[in-house]
């Protein structure tokens, strides 16, 4: 993961290998690995301060069915506290809640 990457200020060269690796193994090829490495993805650019490409990947796999973006996770996971404070994250949160 190159997560590790963006955390030590490696941003540039974090986001550069996701995306290589997104390239590799899109979602259309590979549900499951794709999907993971979208979520990669995703993940890097909220630490990299690119909220607007995070959301977009995560629109991304909204809309596909896999395990990676849910409710729970979303809510919980410290991954993604740096989108936290955009509007946009609540309204995302609001249409993976459960229905009663």
């Amino acid at each position: 993961m190159r997560i590790v990457d963006v955390a030590l200020g490696r941003k540039e060269e974090a986001v550069r290998e996701a995306r290589r690796a997104v390239e590799m193994r899109p979602i259309s090829q590979d549900a499951e690995d794709g999907a993971l490495l979208l979520w990669n993805l995703a993940t890097i650019y909220a630490w990299a301060d690119e909220a607007d490409l995070a959301f977009e990947q995560i629109n991304i796999l909204g809309k596909t069915p896999n395990t990676f973006i849910t409710y729970g996770g979303l809510k919980l996971d410290p991954a993604w506290d740096p989108l936290r404070k955009d509007p946009r994250f609540d309204k995302l949160l609001a249409e993976l809640a459960p229905r009663d």
